[in-house]
């Protein structure tokens, strides 16, 4: 068994623009003296890697808290793409993860600079697939997220953005990316791994 951890570190974490960046305060020093070290932290749900619920586009949808914890585990297929996702290639990439294993076509992760069309979330949302994972700190274009997340979310796909998977070949894994609990929330942060057996 190998597990891979496809997060980032969170305090050198990339952010996306106009978000704030995650702050920590050291609250207690034990080299000052203090009984043990304490930090608090500031950041945005939506630091580094993390996860959207519907809520985050969806006025009526689910917060993090209310999402089973069975979308983000299980079985997941790592697809490699550069550049734009058609409907073609998200066909392609739901095909080809089901002559893997079925249960990997209900999360797919891509693995490079790629940007999810509208035409493409309607694909992933007609397949029914549960979680959709990339490696931008969006699935849609950065200037305009807001079409390709109400087409997903509101098909209740959860988003898994800003993982890293540079050092993970296309397959098969398994995939561990629970949230942090955070009630209401639209988002949270998440520490991400895959293991491949």
């Amino acid at each position: 068994m190998k597990i891979y951890d496809i997060s980032q570190e969170v305090f050198g974490c990339a952010v996306y623009p106009g978000d704030p960046k995650p702050e920590k305060t050291e609250l207690l020093k034990m080299s000052e003296g203090a009984v043990c070290n304490l930090s608090a932290l500031s950041m945005c749900a939506h630091n580094g890697t993390h996860v959207d619920a519907p809520l985050h586009f969806i006025e009526n949808g689910k917060s993090i808290d209310q999402v089973g914890l069975d979308c983000f585990i299980g079985y997941a297929y790592v697809a490699a793409h550069e550049g734009q996702i058609l409907a073609a290639d998200a066909e392609r990439i739901l095909k080809t993860a089901a002559e893997y294993d079925v249960r990997a076509a209900e999360r797919i992760l891509v693995k490079g600079r790629a940007e999810v069309t509208a035409e493409a979330a309607g694909v992933f949302a007609d397949a029914g697939i549960r979680l959709f994972g990339n490696e931008s700190q969006t699935v849609g274009p950065e200037d305009a997220p807001k079409e390709v997340h109400r087409i997903m979310l509101g098909a209740e796909i959860v988003l898994l953005e800003g993982i890293r998977l540079e050092d993970v070949d296309e397959g098969v894994y398994i995939l561990y990316a629970a949230p942090l609990n955070l009630g209401g929330a639209e988002g949270a942060p998440c520490r991400a791994a895959l293991i491949r057996l």
